[in-house]
């Protein structure tokens, strides 16, 4: 069994995901990056590899119920135990934000159906299969956004804007289960708005500046927060 710390990263081909592998193998964490698609998943392990960080692969379909256990199976047999576990895939299915498709008045429900699927439902099971194996402690961080707040929310996008929101609730609801004295910290994080394929071109942030704040809570002391919603390591209201 390895003695490295073990971190599981979702949806982590490219983007935000593949440079929270790339920060956590750079701290010393033996990262699993998993992802749907398997090509280019395994390429972006190799590349991470080749700069002398050891990264694996696991194929992860999240909204596959064999692929998330095929996932939980392989911690167990291989490592015995996961310490860090950042649930970041996820999907934007509205139309473009202020188009009138995009109104909740008109939205058809499929597409937010499938947000719920994709952002809330697979993280929440991931959590279930996989917190177990983190034996009292680790960390669990659940990529957010503040287009998920409650306290600032605005109309349009209701699929990607109600999965964020029900994403807090787990949050919430599993560090409340687990307890103020659990040494498993969960928490919610908004990357804020980085140049991604979702994000776009005319984004704030950079992707480096956007995966701090998933590092910091990814590597919390032990008396760190739990149970919180953050940005760039500052809470942010619910």
């Amino acid at each position: 069994m390895s003695e490295q710390p073990i971190a599981i990263v979702t949806g982590a081909y490219r983007g935000l995901g593949r440079e929270t592998c790339r920060q956590l193998a750079l701290l010393g964490y033996q990262v699993v990056l998993t992802a749907r698609r398997e090509q280019e998943g395994q390429a972006a392990a190799d590349a991470l590899s080749d700069d002398g960080q050891k990264v694996l692969f696991q194929p992860l379909d999240v909204t596959d119920e064999a692929s998330r256990i095929a996932l939980r199976d392989r911690i167990q047999q291989d490592f015995g135990r996961l310490d860090v576990l950042v649930n970041n895939a996820g999907i934007f299915p509205d139309p473009a934000p202020g188009t009138p498709e995009s109104s909740i008045l008109q939205a058809d429900l499929e597409p937010i159906r499938r947000a719920f699927e994709t952002n809330t439902l697979s993280a929440l099971r991931l959590c279930q299969l996989l917190i177990p194996l983190m034996d009292g402690e680790g960390r669990v961080v659940n990529l957010s956004s503040g287009m998920g707040q409650l306290s600032d929310m605005n109309g349009y996008c209701p699929g990607y804007r109600l999965s964020k929101t029900a994403m807090n609730a787990v949050t919430r609801i599993i560090a409340d289960e687990l307890g103020a004295d659990s040494r498993i910290k969960i928490n919610s994080v908004c990357p804020g708005w980085v140049r991604t394929e979702m994000g776009g071109p005319n984004a704030h942030l950079s992707i480096e500046e956007g995966v701090k704040g998933i590092i910091w809570a990814a590597t919390l002391p032990a008396d760190g927060p739990s149970g919180g919603f953050f940005r760039h390591g500052e809470p942010i209201p619910w």
